[in-house]
């Protein structure tokens, strides 16, 4: 009777496993239609369908910081038909900027891959009187707290950029959050704001157009977009490589079948030429890692990004 019963559950086993996807799979963007981490999830759509059968949709469930599309994922079955497709805001600094978030980053979730990142870079509008980062810092210690550098918002990958660049270099300047990148981009464009460390993807079209001047990158090399461009450690400043990053996850306990086709669908799509050529053309560096080595940094740059906003006292408000 053991044997049978053994037999019948794998046999249970192997037919739900053939038969996923039965129902459309959703990836959940906890952000408004729009922006880098839509794109992908709309670039990644369709190749997982072709690869993996059945509807895949995008679902924009945006919120508190991102973190309400991420805890409706967490709290989702963990059958394969819904998936997280997010930056790195909801996995690993909004834990840590708010008060209670909807979901545990380190235990609710099966991480699949990193997709991609892209760095973050330092831009002034092209009448700035800085012409490089040695004139930003020197502005910095001579002035204390006079140059403004403007974020999306606070928590955002471009504040704490700031926020590790002053505390980097023992400097400090005035942080102005906005509501969004695209008031970030009229302001430094109209001369209200002095700077703002800038995703490379936001900010190529103005640097390309002559109307942003671009002072040092935040990636562990120079970018095939921007070669003239040094990194901010060949700058002087150490610890300072920064990425923004779209990643994909499921709720915890997703079935190892599944887990292992999804994650294989993934990294054949961004291995799409295509779809390679496309991202890499809007600045973002393929990643495609294997969910131990996503689990692994995302542990990392959660105790990092920890460490930084408690050291910097950052709020989210």
């Amino acid at each position: 009777m053991r044997k049978l019963l053994a037999a019948a559950l794998t046999t249970f086993s192997l037919a739900s496993a053939w038969a996923w996807p039965d129902k459309p799979v959703t990836l959940v963007v906890p952000f408004p239609p729009g922006g880098s981490t839509d794109l992908i999830a709309r670039t990644l759509a369709p190749k997982l369908q072709e690869k993996l059968g059945g509807t895949f949709i995008v679902d924009n469930k945006a919120g508190a910081t991102g973190t309400i599309g991420a805890g409706a994922v967490a709290r989702a079955p963990a059958d394969g038909h819904t998936l997280l497709v997010s930056s790195l805001g909801p996995y690993v600094i909004a834990p840590h900027l708010l008060a209670k978030v909807p979901y545990d980053a380190l235990k609710d979730f099966d991480y699949l891959t990193v997709a991609v990142q892209a760095p973050n870079v330092l831009v002034v509008p092209a009448a700035s009187p800085h012409k490089s980062m040695a004139d930003v810092i020197a502005f910095h210690k001579a002035n204390p707290g006079k140059m403004t550098l403007a974020s999306s918002g606070n928590g955002s990958s471009d504040h704490l950029t700031a926020e590790m660049f002053w505390l980097q270099t023992g400097t400090s300047g005035t942080h102005v959050p906005y509501k969004g990148g695209g008031p970030v981009m009229t302001d430094l464009l109209g001369g209200q704001v002095d700077g703002s460390f800038m995703n490379i993807n936001t900010a190529m079209p103005q640097i390309t157009a002559g109307k942003l001047r671009p002072l040092a990158i935040t990636s562990a090399k120079r970018s095939p977009l921007l070669p003239a461009v040094p990194t901010m450690e060949e700058s002087g400043i150490k610890e300072a490589n920064v990425y923004s990053w779209q990643a994909i996850a499921g709720p915890r306990g997703l079935p190892a079948d599944v887990k292992a086709k999804l994650h294989a669908a993934i990294v054949a799509g961004l291995a799409d030429p295509q779809v390679k050529a496309k991202l890499l053309d809007l600045g973002f560096e393929m990643v495609a890692n294997t969910p131990e080595q996503f689990a692994a940094y995302q542990a990392s740059e959660f105790a990092r990004w920890k460490k930084l906003i408690e050291t910097r006292n950052i709020k989210a408000d």
